[in-house]
């Protein structure tokens, strides 16, 4: 562990800092530190930056409740920037948006990478503006029976290939099913975030239970 004395602040005081989604890993917002900022964070283990426009403390969250728990803060190899993971309550960005990063400016062909909430935008796309051709603008067009039809159709394909023992073929249904499942959410309403949050109670409750049978 290194000492906050070791960081090297710019001339007016100050040390940008990264803010980073500890769960998902995206950049949030980049944001700058004084020496008071930075001890007020890993005191309340709360973001607290200094706001250049305004010349004052700047406690995230403080107005808006979309309070950063940060989880760590790691400098970089010449001490003059920070790299500050955390769990967020809310948006990042003052204009609502889970980050402030969200003006693509180049997207390569070949190297994209591939996400679940790439492809949950993508499938929400589609249902709100209807592309033809599309299947899954399709699949919105039949209604939630079709779609429902569909999962159990793809659910019993997994049931099949994983009873074979056939992995490439399992793996394939999966994804399929995942993707299935996937248009379902975006018909109720359900967001990755709404299953995250419900498979995270369960990580927790598990943990208990086990505590409590080793005990």
């Amino acid at each position: 562990m290194i000492s906050i004395n070791e960081l090297k602040f710019d001339d007016k005081g100050l040390i940008p800092a990264i803010v980073v989604d500890n769960r998902t890993k995206n950049v949030l917002t980049l944001a700058y530190m004084n020496r008071e900022s930075l001890e007020i964070s890993m005191d309340k283990e709360l973001t607290c930056f200094w706001s250049r426009s305004r010349a004052e403390l700047w406690l995230k969250g403080e107005t808006s409740g979309n309070y950063q728990h940060i989880v760590s803060i790691t400098a970089d190899c010449d001490m003059d920037a920070l790299v500050v993971m955390v769990e967020k309550d809310g948006p990042a960005c003052h204009l609502g948006t889970d980050s402030c990063f969200t003006n693509k400016l180049f997207i390569s062909d070949t190297r994209s990478e591939f996400d679940y909430e790439g492809l949950y935008k993508l499938i929400e796309g589609r249902k709100t503006e209807k592309k033809e051709g599309s299947y899954t603008t399709y699949l919105f067009e039949k209604g939630l029976d079709k779609i429902l039809k569909k999962v159990g159709e793809e659910s019993t394909e997994v049931i099949i290939a994983a009873k074979a023992q056939d992995k490439p073929e399992t793996i394939y249904e999966i994804s399929d099913l995942l993707y299935h499942l996937m248009v379902l959410m975006v018909e109720a309403g359900i967001s990755l975030e709404d299953v995250r949050a419900e498979l995270a109670s369960r990580h927790v409750i598990d943990k208990k239970v086990k505590q409590e049978k080793m005990t």
